[in-house]
């Protein structure tokens, strides 16, 4: 099956409440690649990809995400698919 990708801005209370962590261990969770990272306006930035059941899966999660964050809405978007390993934490942007 072809991998799709998606690019999320996840806002809220996402930074301070282990977004960046809970992010890399579902996505590793459900086999996908990509990276996730703190932004310097207070939200948090991903890239997701793998089998689409598996990122549509993410996705409904990233709306709840760990249990002290607050998820008030996640711009998302469609992009082609990266050659990735892994999912990775990056430096804040």
């Amino acid at each position: 099956m072809a991998a799709i990708a998606r690019h999320l801005t996840i806002h809220g209370r996402v930074q301070g409440v282990w977004y960046r962590a809970w992010t890399v261990e579902t996505a590793r969770g459900l086999n996908l690649t990509g990276w996730v990272r703190n932004r310097a306006n207070g939200s948090v930035e991903a890239l997701v990809q793998g089998e689409s059941g598996a990122v549509e899966q993410f996705i409904a999660l990233a709306h709840e995400g760990p249990a002290a964050a607050q998820v008030t809405r996640i711009d998302l978007s469609e992009i082609a698919a990266e050659t990735l390993d892994s999912f990775e934490k990056r430096a804040t942007a």
